[in-house]
């Protein structure tokens, strides 16, 4: 991934992936999106979106992609995109997740639009899905959403069929959500004979929590990628942060590229999903720097101040509608 050059000056920044959740599926819980994208949501207008971002992170040196079984037809539209240039696969990190299936049916108005099952059968029903889907192997297979109570963390059947996964060279591993982040990453983390070595966990400016947590798993050797870095569009110029976005002006940056910046610069961070769904967010967040001196991400004022209670957070971010 072609990164700024590192001087003795100039913070390390892990380099950005492209997120797929919000291009493989009608409606998602981003606010802005949907002046984003305009009111054609059909299946050939979002794969031909999804395929016009994927050209436009390649060209732009970004070689890590993620996906899901939930994330509607993410994982066909990548399938079809890498099917057309066969020759970028080797160059290219893929990641996706198991644990959840779309049942939204492509529409925009659906009661329900994910169901979570963290079973044998599922990962079994799933796993060839996905392999059809991408028309191969990803590299990196994840647990969707674990949290401390998943059967994922105490069913030995599924376990000994991760283990088998990670023995045949796929990398197995989890993402996590919810106020418990931490504790659920440090279970997986600590299991005897633990089949996981990745994760990929939210972290932004308004719900920093897992920090530490991450930080002993990339102390473990676990590979960390960092999700909702702009907080579903809150930590956006589409959103309602007016302290952060005053941050941002201090800064001297967007917004999106502050909260984008912030989690690249943390040391913990392999890679920072973006989940742009234009090309121009995503240019805005390739031109994403570490926050100055007197935004420090990590002290605890004045980014420190913008944390909160991660109950709190999580609760509004489930209350968020589809659109």
């Amino acid at each position: 991934m072609e990164e700024r050059p590192i001087t003795d000056t100039a913070p390390r920044l892990a380099p950005l992936g492209l997120g797929l959740a919000a291009l493989g599926r009608p409606a998602y819980i981003t606010a802005g999106r949907d002046a984003s994208l305009g009111g054609d949501r059909s299946v050939e207008a979002m794969r031909e979106r999804a395929h016009a971002l994927l050209d436009a992170a390649w060209e732009r040196g970004i070689r890590f992609v993620d996906a899901a079984r939930s994330y509607g037809r993410a994982e066909q539209f990548l399938g079809s995109w890498l099917a057309a240039h066969p020759e970028r696969r080797a160059e290219l990190a893929i990641e996706s997740k198991w644990g959840y299936a779309y049942v939204g049916g492509w529409r925009m108005d659906a009661d329900v639009h994910e169901r979570k099952e963290h079973s044998l059968a599922m990962l079994e029903r799933q796993w060839p899905e996905t392999l059809a889907a991408l028309g191969g192997r990803p590299d990196r297979y994840l647990v969707h959403s674990l949290t401390p109570d998943s059967p994922a963390l105490a069913d030995e059947a599924l376990l000994d069929r991760l283990r088998e996964l990670a023995a045949s060279g796929v990398a197995v591993g989890v993402s996590t959500s919810g106020p418990h982040q931490a504790d659920a990453l440090d279970a997986a983390r600590e299991l005897p004979d633990s089949p996981f070595a990745t994760v990929q966990a939210t972290w932004n400016l308004l719900e920093p929590s897992a920090g530490p947590a991450l930080a002993r798993a990339h102390e473990a050797g676990w590979f960390v990628v960092v999700k909702e870095a702009v907080a579903n569009g809150r930590l956006t110029p589409a959103g309602d942060e007016a302290d952060a976005a005053a941050l941002a002006t201090a800064d001297g940056q967007p917004l999106d590229a502050l909260a984008i910046g912030a989690a690249r610069a943390q040391p913990w961070a392999d890679v920072v999903l973006s989940g742009a769904v234009t090309v121009e967010q995503l240019d805005a967040n390739l031109a994403s720097r570490a926050p100055g001196a007197s935004a420090d991400a990590s002290g605890p004022a004045p980014l420190g101040a913008l944390a909160e209670d991660p109950a709190a957070y999580w609760a509004a971010r489930g209350a968020r509608a589809w659109a």
